[in-house]
């Protein structure tokens, strides 16, 4: 029997009702991390496979704009979306920035894409040159840096040096890179199997190569303890925590050891995703054959896609209607979500809080489902984001319930209370808002992309001319 996650139950019943309310808890409270053991040391396979790309480099299909990052949000690594540290940690950390920042040491560097994850408490930034920096919460060794300690400034990775970085994703205490070659690179937690080298280990802090062999990767995504990757002919495979069937392989891998002890087999290299379904109002199910994933993105628990014909599926956790399928019922395999079936109905964007999602259509509205508040009823289906009507779109970013949009010449920002500053509306304005409000702070300032963690956002400003510069040198630099 495979080394796996352990609960124990008085029936499955039982089972049922712990899991629901661990599930509650971290979505109130956000994510805890245990002690840890030394991880293995990198290792890399750089030689070309059966049916990889050989010696012909993998290429982005739509390249970031470079720029400089700025950031906003909580800097105290350590106790961000906690009650109490863990064992052994001190209480030393930075402040909130509650307006956008430059970031000291990165000034001067264009940096093409920035990564983290909605249970995220660390951050990654790629260089045009496809290098790495990493800095935030470390204690399962996230940061790729080969230790466990926290950092407060932005930290090359010395390991990935050899490479260029394409991509990255980050779940709740892991990592993923994606190589301009296709190959995945993970680092961090891995108790679940979420790195997907082949075995559960407590701590990995140096990256090292998935064991996966085939085409060449083009997307990865991470959830909160599980990991998905497609390839560039489109087949999705998924690895990590099963518990909820965001794993997508028909089963949330629950089994009884013994009358009253349940485990989780979890799955410790990708696994092929081969199952996509439709669901009628009826409950009548038909299989969906012609899938092409395009698009990945990952809650705590549930996963989103888009397709090659712009349609999304969702799994995994159901709970406050954040698959769209108008009922709060886990889905254990991919299901279309019809919302976005059919002529001109499709989606070009998805993203993913801890238990929400949100996508823009093709004709560039906005939809939101599930819940962002703390309180309050759930959207259970797509709902249009009115107050976004009418804007260009071109980057979503989510926090943990925050949300942060990049939209024509300006960002737009909205999230309940309590906040750290992610929302970036500065020191003397409001600290949260129910309703999509400019980040005023910014005039001026045009961003390209945004990516947000936990209680953060990162920006890419575009630094392009004098005027861009000038703007920017307005922003106040922190040194932590």
């Amino acid at each position: 029997m495979p080394p796996s996650k352990k609960r124990t139950t008085d029936s499955d019943t039982k089972g049922q009702t712990k899991r629901r309310k661990k599930q509650k808890e971290d979505e109130s409270e956000g994510s805890d991390v245990d002690g840890a053991e030394t991880g293995a040391g990198a290792e890399f396979d750089n030689e070309g496979e059966e049916g990889s790309s050989g010696d012909i480099s993998f290429k982005l299909e739509s390249p970031m704009l470079a720029g400089e990052v700025l950031f906003c949000g909580g800097t105290n690594w350590d106790l961000v979306g906690r009650r109490t540290l863990p064992k052994g940690v001190k209480p030393i950390g930075g402040p909130n920035l509650w307006g956008p920042h430059r970031l000291g040491g990165l000034e001067s560097i264009k940096i093409r894409t920035v990564a983290s994850g909605c249970n995220a408490c660390h951050c990654v930034a790629i260089t045009e040159e496809g290098k790495v920096y990493t800095w935030g919460r470390n204690e399962k060794g996230q940061l790729g840096v080969s230790d466990i300690n926290r950092r407060d400034v932005p930290t090359k990775v010395d390991l990935l040096e050899s490479f260029n970085i394409v991509a990255a994703a980050c779940g709740k205490n892991h990592t993923l890179f994606l190589t301009d070659r296709g190959k995945v690179l993970a680092t961090g937690d891995n108790k679940m199997g979420q790195l997907g080298i082949g075995n559960q280990t407590q701590q990995v802090p140096c990256p090292m190569q998935v064991k996966y062999k085939g085409p060449p990767i083009r997307r990865i995504a991470c959830g909160g303890e599980f990991s998905m990757i497609s390839d560039i002919n489109g087949n999705l495979y998924s690895f990590g925590c099963p518990e909820y069937g965001q794993l997508g392989h028909n089963t949330d891998g629950k089994y009884f050891v013994t009358s009253n002890k349940m485990e989780y087999k979890c799955e410790m290299t990708p696994r092929k995703v081969n199952v996509f379904i439709e669901k009628n109002r009826d409950g009548h199910i038909t299989p969906v054959t012609d899938v092409d994933v395009r698009e990945i993105a990952c809650g705590l628990n549930h996963t989103l896609i888009i397709d090659s014909k712009k349609r999304i599926f969702s799994w995994g956790f159901g709970g406050y209607g954040r698959l769209g399928h108008a009922e709060p019922k886990d889905e254990l395999v991919p299901r279309m979500l019809k919302f976005f079936d059919g002529p001109n109905r499709g989606a070009t964007q998805i993203q993913c809080g801890s238990s929400f999602s949100m996508a823009v259509g093709e004709h560039g509205a906005m939809f939101f489902w599930g819940q962002s508040k703390p309180t309050g009823e759930a959207t259970m289906y797509p709902k249009l984001v009115q107050d976004l009507s009418g804007w260009k779109i071109r980057s979503i970013g989510c926090c943990y319930r925050s949300i942060v949009v990049a939209a024509d010449d300006s960002v737009v920002s909205w999230g309940p209370s309590p906040t750290y500053g992610e929302l970036g509306y500065g020191e003397n304005k409001l600290k949260s808002s129910t309703v999509p409000q400019e980040v005023k702070l910014l005039d001026g300032t045009y961003v390209h992309s945004v990516a947000c963690g936990y209680a953060h956002t990162m920006m890419i400003a575009r630094a392009d001319t004098e005027e861009d510069k000038s703007n920017l040198q307005k922003l106040p630099v922190f040194n932590p």
